[in-house]
């Protein structure tokens, strides 16, 4: 449902909305579990971006470049709120650490001021917790963001499993681009591009905006 843009398969038109019932659905069942605020609050920082990851063109729009205006209000103030009431609980779990890394992204966009140290502590404890190849993708690129070669060698940690998996390659054109290494950045960009079937992520990568 996430994947889901217009000319897109129709078919995953209504997972989101779906997803997002059923995560309302369980905290209804089991409010005392915080891991149900975190994930519903998760879901919602995501769909509350939907209309700004695209411009009126159709052209991919990353998170650091979105207008946060055109948010979605209601629903950003409702995930911070379910969050608020996770954190309550002081135990916390995946679903809250990545709301909690949303919630950071989104006032780093709103305020321009960013908080690596908060950013990197949190995907610190969720690889700790739950170490998927995203979460450790995204780790090396707040590493990287502040020490390119350092980022790099996050990634490489994770070399074999990120051969097949686009947002690695994404990552690894960006900290060879910032290190300037630019003939290689250029060889992951393409990479990249070739692993996704998103035609506007697809011109993004090829067009350089994994660099900027």
């Amino acid at each position: 449902g996430w994947d889901h843009v217009a000319g897109s398969d129709e078919r995953t038109r209504d997972l989101a909305p779906e997803a997002i019932w059923l995560a309302r659905l369980l905290l209804q069942l089991a409010p005392d579990d915080p891991e149900n605020h975190g994930l519903l609050a998760l879901m919602l920082y995501c769909e509350a971006r939907r209309a700004a990851r695209r411009d009126e063109n159709g052209a991919f729009i990353p998170l650091y470049s979105q207008d946060p205006s055109r948010w979605d209000r209601s629903a950003f103030v409702e995930a911070e709120t379910l969050l608020r009431s996770a954190a309550r609980y002081q135990t916390p779990g995946r679903f809250q650490i990545e709301a909690a890394i949303q919630s950071l992204h989104a006032e780093a966009v709103i305020t321009a001021n960013p908080n690596p140290t908060a950013l990197l502590a949190l995907y610190d404890l969720l690889v700790a917790m739950a170490p998927s190849i995203g979460a450790q993708v995204a780790r090396a690129v707040v590493i990287g963001d502040d020490d390119p070669a350092a980022g790099l060698a996050a990634l490489d940690v994770i070399a074999t499993r990120g051969q097949d998996y686009q947002p690695w390659w994404a990552a690894h054109a960006r900290l060879l681009h910032r290190t300037g290494v630019s003939d290689a950045a250029g060889q992951a960009a393409t990479r990249a591009a070739g692993l996704t079937t998103d035609p506007a992520v697809r011109a993004h990568l090829l067009d350089g905006g994994v660099f900027r």
